[in-house]
């Protein structure tokens, strides 16, 4: 896994890329995107490049 990205902060740890010992992503960046038609609130954006862990 790669290190902490100090710019890119994340709270779901149940994704392969949090990184574990702080609210940081490890990746050197992301993808948002939305599930909406027409999205007006920040509930209807999502992070792409979320992967699950198992």
């Amino acid at each position: 896994m790669q290190s902490s990205n100090q710019t890119i902060r994340c709270t779901v740890d149940q994704c392969r890329y949090h990184e574990k010992t702080q609210n940081l992503c490890s990746l050197e960046s992301i993808t948002v995107g939305t599930h909406e038609a027409n999205p007006k609130e920040e509930q209807c954006t999502d992070c792409l490049s979320f992967e699950r862990t198992f």
